[in-house]
């Protein structure tokens, strides 16, 4: 039995790293593996996956699960890049250099690399990616930024396009999911408001937080501007749940706006009428690839030309482009 430590941003709570461990440990189950996580909450992650867990910064835990281990698994997410902080990126360098350091394999998972401002930490990512045993990535730029690097990765698709969608009634609800961002701002809270009370008053708004730590008091603010609009607008918050609850959920919706890059995938993947709002690069990209509206940060567009679109929407045809993306196991499987 192959020995895994797995090391991402798992144990917050976060819908799409939630979403992303739940793939890995699932393909690793199927693989027989023996599986360690690394979690801010062990706990929850031992009690959700049915694997070990020790806490992220429990070092001498860490230290002691990868000298004991075959394989480390990093990713997937964003986990090396330095602008959330220089200290994340630091962090999850260490987990792979120790990996290295007793000579085990290394898989970095469906990252996105970067963005990776400060000269250093690309010359410790350099280094450390150049010496892995496999390197996937999830998108184009990571893709073309390690090949200047001289570095060989497979491109893949997001590991979540292999989650099953479960088959749903139709609740007849709208889905609204908002995170808080450095971008985000009162105009386009309130355009979009303002467009669901003309459009879809006499339906249900659930709205979403898919972190509770980072969405909810935003998501909260936005029902109150729609029940200030609207005071017999019939609303729900939706906190943070289990990943089976969330993604039933969601497919229950008739229609979504989003701004999780995951929300859209999954509600793409069950063929839910979508638009984005983009905050990041990576939603624009799926917004275009998927031929779906999109809302921008400014909300400078015609909102009503935007809701138009997302009403015309085929359900068939999102289900279709979910359809074209398959993850590819091939080389992952190989080191088990």
């Amino acid at each position: 039995m192959t020995k895994v430590a797995v090391s991402g941003y798992y144990g917050f709570n976060n819908f799409g790293d939630e979403a992303i461990l739940s793939v890995i440990v699932n393909k690793l189950k199927f693989l027989n593996a023996d599986i360690t996580v690394f979690s801010s909450n062990p706990k929850f992650t031992k009690k959700n996956y049915g694997v070990k867990a020790v806490k992220t910064f429990d070092f001498f835990n860490v230290f002691l699960t990868i000298v004991q281990s075959d394989v480390l698994i990093s990713g997937g997410g964003s986990l090396l890049q330095d602008v959330t902080s220089s200290k994340s990126i630091l962090y999850y360098c260490f987990v792979i250099f120790l990996a290295i350091l007793f000579r085990k394999k290394v898989i970095i998972f469906a990252q996105g690399i970067g963005p990776i401002n400060k000269k250093v930490n690309q010359k410790v990512v350099s280094f450390l990616l150049k010496r892995c045993s496999y390197v996937s990535v999830r998108d184009d730029n990571s893709f073309k930024l390690l090949k200047s690097w001289g570095i060989n990765s497979e491109l893949v698709c997001d590991p979540i396009y292999s989650v099953a969608i479960p088959k749903v009634p139709s609740s007849g609800s709208v889905g609204i999911q908002l995170r808080d961002y450095k971008t985000m701002n009162y105009n386009l809270l309130t355009k979009l408001a303002e467009q669901i009370v003309i459009e879809f008053s006499d339906r249900k708004i659930e709205i979403f937080s898919f972190q509770n730590s980072i969405d909810l008091d935003l998501c909260k603010k936005f029902e109150g501007i729609l029940k200030a609009l609207n005071p017999d607008i019939d609303t729900e918050v939706i906190p943070a749940k289990p990943l089976k609850d969330t993604i039933e959920r969601l497919a229950s919706l008739d229609y979504l706006i989003a701004m999780r890059f995951h929300a859209i995938l999954v509600a793409l993947m069950a063929g839910i009428k979508t638009c984005a709002i983009s905050y990041d690069i990576k939603v624009d990209k799926i917004a275009d690839e998927a031929k779906i509206p999109v809302i921008s940060m400014d909300a400078k567009e015609n909102f009503q030309e935007i809701f138009n679109e997302l009403q015309n929407l085929k359900n068939e045809d999102l289900i279709k482009y979910a359809k074209t993306k398959s993850f590819n196991w091939e080389n992952f499987e190989k080191f088990f």
